[in-house]
């Protein structure tokens, strides 16, 4: 969820084609689940299924590009420890992306009345991206003269962070303040929160560590993303209930048992393999902007959709009431309207500011005259 920029002699443009994707795959995925009448949920349509799958990778993706691309930023900086410039950039994006998620989720009539909607207190997805960054650059500072024991660090946690989910999941933390709590666990109402998804961005910063700054043969990266992927999918959970059993660790047999977290890491490798795979093809300008714009397209999209500030959106009016035709051709047109408005925008910033500036002092020209009327 980054708009952060490479030199063009080390862009990985499969990163921008992911980042790109998972956009996308986010808008249409937003607008279905809030917008497609539950009737037509039909957990016996395999067309429904392969959607509802898809739509689950979308945040572990992201989760875990952000995790790459903000550390692969912050190691090829030619300045390298406290007076790295992507530290300061960094914690400046972090307070940007809360900053963002606190004003997504805000409600001004509440404010009028003097108070606060509840959901305001609901941490999203920016709140954990906001702070998975500063974990990074916590990290980043402890151990950036070990970079592979800072690698192997991250690894670890992102891995140990997996492994403890069934024992905090659901975990109500009464003895924190509410705003805080919910940003640790599932169990205090948050959207997302920390654990687990933190680890996602750990197991990232550890692939930018031990990813190479030229690569020279991407086919090998790959295969090695499709293979660790398609064993994550189709073998981790057989493994952890060996291990449970040989071990006696019945934390492993609950991790088997609801092994999500290391299928969809699966998912993640699995797709990173396939875009470096076909890396020739995505050096189209085209996945570039999108990929590099991610975080204005969530803004727009949130409040064309679910109404920010004044909660008058798609979702207040359609609510679960269309069916799967008008659901499909609707997220379609959402998807590309909302990508095409940030891209003209983007593109013609300078220019609608130079002439929302003219018009601003035109305006007030014309109050001043009617005044000295």
């Amino acid at each position: 969820m980054l708009n952060t920029e490479t030199t063009p002699s080390s862009r990985i443009y499969f990163i921008d084609a992911l980042r790109a994707f998972a956009i996308l795959m986010m808008l249409q995925g937003h607008f279905i689940s809030g917008l497609l009448d539950p009737v037509f949920k039909d957990n016996s349509s395999i067309l429904y299924r392969i959607w509802l799958y898809c739509r689950g990778f979308t945040a572990p993706v992201f989760f875990t590009i952000t995790g790459w691309i903000f550390t692969f930023l912050l190691l090829q900086n030619p300045t390298q420890g406290w007076s790295n410039p992507r530290i300061r950039m960094g914690l400046k994006r972090a307070a940007e992306l809360l900053l963002w998620g606190y004003l997504l989720r805000l409600n001004i009539f509440y404010l009028l009345l003097g108070k606060i909607n509840p959901s305001f207190f609901q941490p999203d997805v920016l709140h954990i991206i906001g702070l998975s960054l500063v974990f990074i650059l916590v990290m980043y500072v402890i151990g950036y003269r070990f970079k592979y024991l800072c690698a192997t660090a991250l690894l670890m946690i992102g891995l140990f962070i997996f492994i403890t989910q069934p024992l905090y999941t659901g975990i109500i933390l009464d003895h924190l303040p509410k705003a805080l709590a919910g940003y640790l666990v599932k169990g205090n109402g948050g959207v997302f929160y920390l654990f687990p998804w933190l680890g996602y961005v750990c197991i990232g910063a550890f692939i930018a560590y031990i990813f190479p700054k030229k690569v020279k043969y991407l086919w090998a990266w790959s295969l090695v993303f499709l293979i660790s992927g398609l064993f994550l999918i189709l073998q981790s959970s057989s493994l952890f209930l060996f291990c449970a059993e040989y071990f006696n660790i019945p934390l492993l047999k609950s991790v088997s048992n609801n092994n999500f977290l290391f299928i969809r890491l699966g998912d993640v490798f699995v797709l990173f393999g396939l875009f470096i795979f076909l890396q020739p093809t995505f050096k189209n300008k085209t996945w570039k902007k999108i990929g590099t714009n991610t975080l204005s397209i969530y803004i727009t999209h949130y409040f064309l959709l679910y109404g920010s500030l004044t909660g008058v959106g798609l979702y207040k009016f359609l609510s679960q009431q269309l069916n799967g035709y008008q659901s499909v051709l609707g997220a379609l047109l959402f998807t590309i309207s909302i990508t095409l408005t940030v891209l003209y925008y983007k593109k013609y910033q300078n220019k609608i500011r130079c002439e929302l500036h003219d018009y601003q002092l035109q305006l007030k020209q014309l109050l001043l005259s009617l005044r000295r009327k």
